[in-house]
């Protein structure tokens, strides 16, 4: 495929566009954003209760505190890390990162990975509605209230009807409700920490229960559900914000404030997560918080409720995204509300699922499955193939005018047995999630590498035979 460096900006009659709203590649002129701006807008996203859940799964599973901090740090090391070279393609093309893909899967073929994505980030919009959900009724009952399913369904649509309006809204509003937000939300996170590391029995030497192959099994798990694969998760996210970054930008800066904004707070909220389920080794979030702060709790759910919000503006946007991408000539604001109408529905489901930890682990361990042979794919296409030097006009081209292969079969394929290698290799919660790779080796979840090294060299193979014969 013939490219162009992408700072010639495809050429297109002048008129006014709005960036924010459009899938249209974002020039120069219309670049604002800073390293800042995209440390508040990746620190909160992830300033969320989920990471608690999550936090707490390694105890739950049998780990040791020692085991879990350190499964938490060394696999967000690994994951933010790749992580940052996403967010460097948005920067250097103004593009996002599903039409990015048209680049590798070709103008069609990547219809199929914008529609997983699209229908994934719908899926997380519920599962983080339902903990806000879930820490709002563990609120009322601390304070005497017993909600009903009404007072569920109230919550669920106004806390959705919040986040349909900033998402709608476009990136600046985004960027803006994350600047003036997740400050302040910090300092309550940091006045919480302390009073839980203080005033609680926290277990600082909680051993592990297991040994052998079980403990390094669970710390598998762990390492994909909070570890390396929740890095993973974002990779399909992070051009969508950093298109409007301008290229002037240091690279460097913007790698690092990217990258710490999901660190920090991830392996932050994964510790202490852990070291209250020390105290009470329970994965409901809203009672493990209740139960653990008493009184305390009520000035602390009512701000960290921000970060599930703060999350699915994210969900919500990047989804709308995902639809335009397919060629869906519909309204980014009204996809919005078509994509929060569906959360809805799935959130008032997920209310009635028995575990919590089961739906997570299932929701995470099948997102890895698809987003590291993806990743590994257009890692390889963009870094290897292309050179970071991207036919930006051919992305936008009608598919009729043929600028690009329509299908590019070496990355379907690639991604195809990249996903079979995940499942192969996974090791989860539920009995389906459980591959013969990782029964074979103990048990042992190796999802995100083996799916990443498959998808990946296939593609260099076949990718590079694919270019010499055209």
């Amino acid at each position: 495929m013939a490219t162009l460096d992408q700072s010639a900006q495809p050429a297109r009659p002048e008129r006014a566009v709005d960036h924010t709203q459009s899938l249209e590649p974002v020039p120069d002129d219309a670049r604002d954003s800073t390293p800042a701006h995209q440390f508040w807008i990746w620190a909160g996203a992830n300033i969320a209760p989920i990471n608690w859940v999550l936090g707490a799964l390694g105890i739950v599973l049998g780990l040791g505190l020692v085991d879990t901090v350190l499964v938490l740090i060394v696999g967000n090391l690994i994951g933010m890390g790749v992580f940052g070279l996403f967010v460097l393609m948005g920067q250097r093309t103004g593009v996002t990162q599903m039409v990015l893909a048209r680049a590798a899967f070709g103008r069609r073929g990547a219809y199929l990975p914008a529609a997983v994505q699209g229908v994934i980030s719908a899926g997380w919009c519920a599962i983080n509605t339902w903990i806000v959900l879930d820490l709002v009724m563990a609120l009322l009952d601390s304070v005497g209230y017993e909600g009903g399913n009404g007072t569920k369904v109230v919550v669920v649509l106004v806390v959705m009807a919040v986040q349909i309006a900033i998402a709608a809204s476009g990136f600046a509003a985004i960027a803006g409700f994350e600047r003036w937000t997740v400050p302040a939300t910090l300092v309550v996170l940091a006045a919480m920490t302390a009073v839980a590391w203080t005033r609680l029995d926290i277990d600082w030497g909680h051993a592990s229960t297991l040994s052998g192959g079980d403990r390094w099994s669970a710390m598998s798990t762990v390492m994909t559900a909070i570890g390396v694969g929740w890095g993973i998760t974002w990779f399909a996210y992070a051009s969508d914000y950093s298109r409007f970054v301008p290229r002037t930008t240091s690279r460097r800066k913007l790698y690092a404030a990217s990258v710490l904004g999901q660190f920090v707070p991830v392996v932050w909220l994964g510790v202490l997560g852990a070291s209250l389920a020390t105290v009470n080794a329970k994965a409901d979030p809203g009672r493990l918080i209740v139960d653990s702060f008493g009184p305390l709790a009520i000035p602390v759910l009512l701000l960290v409720l921000h970060g599930p919000i703060a999350t699915n503006i994210l969900n919500l946007y990047s989804c709308s995204l995902c639809a335009q991408t397919l060629d869906i000539k519909v309204s980014r604001r009204v996809l919005s509300c078509l994509v929060g109408a569906f959360a809805t529905v799935f959130t008032l489901f997920l209310i009635f699922r028995a575990s919590l930890a089961h739906t997570l682990d299932t929701w995470l361990a099948g997102m890895v499955t698809w987003v590291a042979p993806w990743a590994a794919v257009m890692l390889v296409h963009f870094y290897v193939f292309a050179r970071q030097r991207v036919d930006v006009a051919a992305l936008y081209a009608a598919p009729r005018r043929g600028l690009l292969a329509d299908v590019r079969w070496s990355a379907i394929v690639a991604l195809l047995c990249g996903m079979v290698a995940t499942w192969c290799f996974e090791y989860g919660v539920p009995e389906a999630l459980r591959g013969p790779g990782a029964r074979a080796i103990g048990n042992v979840d190796l999802s995100w590498l083996a799916g990443a090294l498959v998808a990946g060299g296939l593609y260099l193979l076949l990718g590079r035979r694919e270019r010499v014969t055209r």
